[in-house]
């Protein structure tokens, strides 16, 4: 588990977002694809990020410090949700500048939901991924929903429909399944090169 995970800040407009010289591993996912449960397997604490009773809630990007020498981000989750056309703009180039103009971004966790079908936006979201010159990982969250030996069949269907080269890494927050793994990314990700 990451050790000292605080909740920093929420950011809401351009000028708000940090600026800081620390290494960032940033989430990216449609509302309601388990991103908050995520952060609080990943930080072993129940209650760090707040998990919404109604998706798509998030407009804020949500900085989580890991004992002063890296942040987690969480990013506005995409479809479902409850904005405004005007919200959906300003979020969207919310998070566009704190992509574009960051460069301590070290790498990306793309949250897919295993159990349902890719949609239009996800395929939206990998595109996009491929394009941002940024390490990042596919991971398929709620596996713990599914039969176990059905999981590489389900991730077999993520792979087709996105067309994905990336091995897709199948986790649950609730089981603590490939939680390992993740770790040894951010690890990796976070001190190689210091």
């Amino acid at each position: 588990m990451l050790k000292n995970m605080k909740f920093e800040t929420s950011v809401f407009s351009i000028k708000q977002i940090l600026n800081t010289d620390l290494k960032q591993i940033v989430m990216v996912g449609k509302s309601n694809v388990g991103k908050s449960s995520f952060i609080n397997t990943l930080a072993n604490q129940k209650g760090l990020a707040k998990v919404g009773q109604k998706p798509g809630k998030t407009k804020s990007i949500n900085y989580y410090n890991v004992n002063n020498e890296f942040y987690i981000v969480d990013l506005p989750g995409y479809g479902y949700s409850t904005m405004t056309k005007q919200e959906k703009e300003n979020t969207s180039k919310l998070v566009n500048i704190y992509i574009n103009n960051n460069k301590n971004i070290s790498h990306i966790f793309f949250l897919i939901d295993i159990r349902h079908k890719v949609t239009e936006n996800d395929r939206i979201m990998y595109e996009w991924l491929l394009e941002q010159n940024i390490p990042f990982t596919i991971l398929a969250t709620k596996a713990d929903k599914v039969a176990k030996t059905k999981i590489p069949s389900y991730l077999d269907v993520i792979t087709k429909s996105l067309f994905a080269k990336e091995k897709i890494i199948a986790i649950s927050s609730e089981k603590k399944l490939n939680m390992d793994i993740v770790e040894n990314i951010i690890t990796n990700n976070v001190y190689e090169n210091n």
